[in-house]
């Protein structure tokens, strides 16, 4: 089982930026990737950023060039670096791990910015 820990979530202005953090605490083995989706309330959950076990990221079109996600090998915490963002950045942050084939998922942490 994984249980992921999320937070950094919270409420900023336009232009200015946030740090998610996801802690997977007792993994080590098995991480085929770890990343981050989002959902806006009324929309479908959307990717955000992903990297692999051997560093690949892969992010949304909207996130690139704005979000950076990077990683710590030993302790496969996962952190999501949001700059410039927007009103439209604004939704339910969720981290995922996938393990072993199997895709487990936080709770989510709130993300809102002000128009």
């Amino acid at each position: 089982q994984v249980h992921l820990r999320e937070s950094g979530g919270g409420v900023a202005r336009p232009g200015e930026s946030l740090r998610l953090s996801c802690e997977a605490p007792g993994i080590r083995y098995g991480v085929a990737a770890m990343g981050w989706y989002r959902q806006a309330p009324g929309k479908q959950r959307e990717l955000v950023a992903t990297i692999t076990f051997d560093d690949v990221t892969n992010y949304g079109d909207f996130a690139r060039g704005r979000f950076s996600i990077s990683r710590n090998n030993d302790t496969m915490d996962v952190w999501l670096q949001m700059n410039s963002l927007q009103p439209e950045d604004t939704a339910v942050y969720y981290c995922y791990c996938d393990r072993y084939g199997t895709v487990y998922w936080g709770q989510g942490t709130q993300v809102t910015v002000l128009s």
